[in-house]
Formats: structure tokens, C-alpha cells, sequence
């Protein structure tokens, strides 16, 4: 294997960064190059990604990464960007965007959503998309957009998610990629093609929905202007990676079948924890758990829970600014440390959780609400958060196993959120079973590898997998103290039972 590089330009739901990963000999090294804050902006409209930001910072981000490779003697083989799940664009017949992308946390998708399950009914809606009921998903939104201004998604030529609309931008071609369609609730799990009578259903239109290609497709080349722009070699491609960056990320894991059966946690603002599997689980069991069936890379499916994740901790650590005290994450880790265990337990499903603004208040309203201690310190309100993620992923680990009928001997932690050393110990105390950390870079790691799966230079998933083992050192942690544990997740399931 020659040495070969790629760009991935890697979007959370916080932070965006454009990533050079170099291809050497069967191993990868990944240079940052660029990385930014985003957050999304109130419009009279509703809630919105700022769309231009995001634009201004790929093309500074690829620039930064082209010089980069020039002056390390590389010439970069294609582009490939990851997002969030679920949020999209409309683009008209003359190619102009008409729809600015609205944020999954809008409020105005809650009741659209009760308008989908009233008139759809979850049973049918999970039967044909195996999708976890959240009004967040791409099909309530649509119904939101069609009820605030009727016409529009007729007016629509293609609804491109957030993935897709920044390679159409980069390249003037429209594809939608399989594993960010799949976070939809559009698309039917067994077929890979879209469930267009859901539509029909809710009386919308579907002649948006456009073709559906596999991770590693080649999208098309740079457009003429963005690589003057950007210093770009001459014909430099832009590939679709996984576009949903929780399939990038599932794509690195160094699986090694020495350890048994494994599933995974992938950790950041939103926690997706589950299982890789050949073929989507529709079953009623999987339905109330509830698991989303969501497309992997190689034909896969991503049976998993959505879990809030680190948003509680990145709500808090936001709180306490605007009330004029800034912590970084490394200090609020080790406040929650040193701070009393289990005195609070939450539950991160809590809808009001999941909104933006004002979590300390949530969170001391929820303690006096179920007659637990208010915490008074950023150390037990970081606490209270981490200690229930950990309950939670137990909790999900049990359900994942009843409903596949299987043992998981390991669960493989990647993404940013596996930096937490002190939420690491405590999953693995709290589910009994070791967590093999890292990579941390994950979903850029996958990102690069789909790309070069798509270019020939990488043969297929196992082989990416193994180029992740040689190249980086995950960490092992085990058990330690789960009685402990064992005590805290019986009042836990009381407090959720309440």
C-alpha cells in the first residue's frame, strides 16, 4: 500500500474541523488542520444552522489542509464531509437553496410529530422504517415545514441532507448518501430505498427525494471555483464518506474477535449505543425498547439507541458562563470526581432535558420533583449527569441483549466523549464488562477510510478496521467497583418506573 491522502472535513453537533488523514503502509495518521465552534441561530423562521459560517469554514479548512499537504509533498485524493443526522436543505429547479436548514431541536417539530403518530400510528411507522420515535427525525420535520408554510416542498427539486448539501455545493452535484438518508425515518431498512407511501400518507410530496448511493461513492469533482479558491490539485474528487458521522465513527472501531461478542458506545454530545448487525430487527420487542435501525457502512445496519449524551454536561458547563463562572471540561471532570456519589440520578430521556437553555434549573427541578438533593456545585451537577449516563448505557446494554438474544463481552467506547476518564470507569463499574476506549478521532478516522475504500486503496470494512488497530493504541478499562453500582441501578430503575 502506497502512501495516500484524504480530507475529512468532520461536523458534531458543536464543533467542525477538517482533518488531513495520510494513508502509509497499511496505517493512518490524522492532522487537524482547522476546527471551529457552531451553534445553531433563532430566526424569526425558527431555529437554524448558520449555513454561511459552516460554508466559509470548510473552504479556510480545506485551503489550510491543501497547503498542508503541499508542503508535505502529499496531493490529497478526494474531500468527504460528515454531519449530524436528520437536518436538510431544499434546493429548487435552478439549483438555489430554498429552504435554510433548520435545527433538530426547533420546538416547532414537537407537535408535528404528535401529528405524524396520531395519523400514522407507531406500530406502521417503525414497521416500514425501524426508526426510534424522536420528533427531531427528518419525516416530522417535513411535516413541520409542510404546516408552516404549505407549498413549499412542492416548490422543492431535492431535499439534501446536511452531508449532501455541502458536497453539493462543493461539487453543483445532488446525491443523497445511504447512512445519513437513514436517519430520516424515510427510508425503508430492508430495501435501502425510500418509504415514499409515508409521505403520501401525511399528504406530502416525495419528487425531492433523490437517487440513495453507498459510502464511498465518488460524488464528482471539485467545482472549478472552489479549487482556485482553495489551492485544490487539479481534478481532486469529492467522495461520500458515511455521511451520518455516527456510521464514520462505527466504521473505526478495532474490532478484535479474540474478545467475543462487542457493541458500541459512541460517545459525544449524543451518546448511540448498539450493536453492528447484517439485517434491521423490526420486531415489537425492538420497537418499545426503543432500537433505530440505521444504515452502516458494507451493507450493515446500526441497531441503536439515541441516548442524550454529553449535551447535559455541555448545557451545564454553558449555564454557569452566563451566570459568569467558566470551566473547561477537564476542570468540571474533576469537580465531579471529588463531588459525592449517587446523590442525584437522573433521567436523561427527561424531554425538558433534551431543550436548549436554563439545565441547572431542569436539573434542580427534576431533583425536588422525585425528592432527591438539589446539587448545589458544578461538581455534583456533572456528576448527577455522568453517573446516569453510565446507569443508562447499562440499562441499554440489558435491552440490547434481551432483544438480539445475545451477550455482549465488550463494549468499544470511540468519539470525543471517550476522553472522560471518569465517565469511562463508571460504565465499565456500572455495566460490568471491560470498555475498550479509542479512537478518540473516530469519526474522522472512518471518514478517510470509506473514502479510501471508494478510491481501491483500502479493500473493504475488516480491512479498515485493521488499519485502526495498527494505528492507534486503545485503552482498556475494567471493572472495578460494581455492587456499588448494582445498588445505585436499582434505584434507578425505580426512579424511571416512577
Amino acid at each position: 500500500m502506497s502512501t495516500t491522502s484524504y480530507l475529512a472535513v468532520d461536523f458534531g453537533a458543536e464543533s467542525g474541523r477538517v482533518i488531513v488523514g495520510v494513508l502509509d503502509e497499511g496505517r493512518l495518521t490524522l492532522h487537524e488542520q482547522h476546527r471551529f465552534l457552531h451553534n445553531p441561530v433563532d430566526l424569526p423562521s425558527g431555529l437554524h444552522w448558520d449555513l454561511t459560517g459552516l460554508w466559509h469554514n470548510i473552504l479556510e479548512g480545506i485551503r489550510v489542509a491543501c497547503a498542508w499537504c503541499a508542503e508535505h509533498g502529499h496531493t490529497p485524493n478526494s474531500v468527504g464531509v460528515d454531519t449530524w443526522g436528520v437536518d436538510y436543505g431544499l434546493i429548487g429547479k435552478g439549483g438555489e437553496l430554498v429552504h435554510m436548514p433548520h435545527a433538530y431541536r426547533d420546538p416547532r417539530n414537537d407537535p408535528a410529530h404528535d401529528k405524524l403518530i396520531d395519523t400514522l400510528g407507531q406500530e406502521k411507522l417503525y414497521a416500514r422504517t425501524g426508526i426510534q420515535f424522536m420528533a427531531l427525525n427528518t419525516l416530522p420535520q417535513l411535516v413541520a415545514a409542510d404546516d408552516a408554510e404549505p407549498g413549499l416542498l412542492s416548490r422543492s427539486d431535492r431535499l439534501l441532507f446536511m452531508p449532501d448539501l455541502l458536497h453539493y455545493f462543493l461539487t453543483g452535484v445532488p446525491k443523497n448518501e445511504a447512512t445519513i438518508a437513514s436517519t430520516s425515518q424515510m427510508v425503508d431498512p430492508q430495501t435501502g430505498g425510500w418509504a415514499t407511501d409515508l409521505l403520501d400518507a401525511m399528504s406530502l410530496p416525495s419528487q425531492m427525494l433523490g437517487e440513495i448511493v453507498p459510502p464511498g461513492t465518488v460524488i464528482g469533482p471539485l467545482r472549478e471555483s472552489v479549487a482556485q479558491r482553495v489551492g485544490a490539485p487539479e481534478g481532486m474528487a469529492v467522495t461520500a464518506p458515511a455521511g451520518h458521522d455516527t456510521a464514520s465513527a462505527i466504521a473505526a472501531v478495532p474490532v478484535d474477535p479474540s474478545r467475543g461478542n462487542w457493541c458500541y458506545l459512541s460517545s459525544g454530545t449524543w451518546s448511540l449505543m448498539g450493536a453492528e448487525l447484517d439485517a434491521p430487527v423490526l420486531t415489537d420487542a425492538a420497537r418499545e425498547a426503543p432500537f433505530t435501525n440505521e444504515a452502516g457502512v458494507n451493507g450493515t445496519i446500526r441497531f441503536l439507541k439515541n441516548i442524550i449524551g454529553l449535551w447535559m454536561v455541555q448545557e451545564i458547563r454553558r449555564d454557569y458562563e452566563h451566570r459568569g463562572e467558566t470551566y473547561d471540561y477537564p476542570t468540571l471532570t474533576k469537580l465531579a470526581a471529588e463531588a459525592a456519589p449517587f446523590a442525584t440520578l437522573l433521567d436523561p430521556g427527561h424531554a425538558p432535558f433534551a431543550k436548549p437553555t436554563g439545565m441547572l434549573d431542569k436539573i434542580a427541578d427534576y431533583a425536588a420533583q422525585t425528592g432527591q438533593p438539589m446539587p448545589e456545585t458544578p461538581g455534583a451537577y456533572v456528576r448527577a449527569a455522568l453517573e446516569s449516563l453510565a446507569l443508562t448505557y447499562r440499562q441499554t446494554l440489558e435491552q440490547l441483549e434481551v432483544v438480539l438474544g445475545t451477550r455482549y463481552d465488550v463494549l468499544h467506547v470511540v468519539g470525543g466523549g471517550g476522553k472522560n476518564e471518569l465517565l469511562n470507569q463508571m460504565t465499565a463499574d456500572a455495566i460490568g464488562r471491560p470498555v475498550v476506549v479509542g479512537p478518540y478521532e473516530a469519526t474522522a478516522a472512518g471518514n478517510v477510510l470509506v473514502q479510501a475504500m471508494g478510491a481501491g486503496d483500502v479493500a473493504d470494512l475488516a480491512a479498515a478496521r485493521q488499519v485502526i488497530a495498527d494505528s492507534f493504541e486503545p485503552v482498556t478499562v475494567e471493572p472495578g467497583d460494581t455492587a456499588a453500582w448494582d445498588a445505585a441501578y436499582e434505584r434507578f430503575g425505580k426512579l424511571l418506573a416512577s
